[in-house]
């Protein structure tokens, strides 16, 4: 009975020395996943960038073959500022009165962008305010 119950204890310590040494497939599968995890992640990054680039270089483009599209963005982007009536009366005065879009947004304390905006939208309402 003695050699039974040490012949036991003996083979569960090889059992449990092999168990050490033995490599752990689930932390390797683990490792595995975070690694790809990470180059997923760089190539996601530089795919990004990319990207990133190509659409600076359509706008440039867009703009040296379109170059009215930037006058657009530049009017689509002043209006997001109102401009008060008042002034928008007194650019039109301004421009009616012949002095240049320099002098108008001089004195009217407006943007260049802004003044032709203002001009812009008259014309398109065909006059309305009058």
């Amino acid at each position: 009975m003695e050699a039974l119950i040490i012949l036991l204890f003996s083979l569960a310590i090889v059992i449990l020395m092999i168990s050490f040494f033995k490599q752990d497939k689930i932390a390797k599968l683990e490792e595995d996943l975070e690694q790809m995890t990470l180059t997923y992640m760089q190539d996601i990054y530089q795919l990004k960038k990319k990207v990133k680039i190509l659409e600076e270089e359509f706008v440039i483009q867009d703009e040296l073959i379109n170059p009215e599209s930037k006058f657009q963005h530049a009017v689509s982007t002043n209006e997001l500022e109102p401009i008060h009536k008042i002034l928008k009366s007194q650019v039109l005065s301004l421009y009616s009165q012949g002095l240049s879009l320099n002098q108008i947004a001089k004195q009217s304390s407006l943007t260049k962008e802004q003044t032709i905006s203002v001009i812009e939208q008259h014309r398109l309402r065909g006059n309305e305010d009058e």
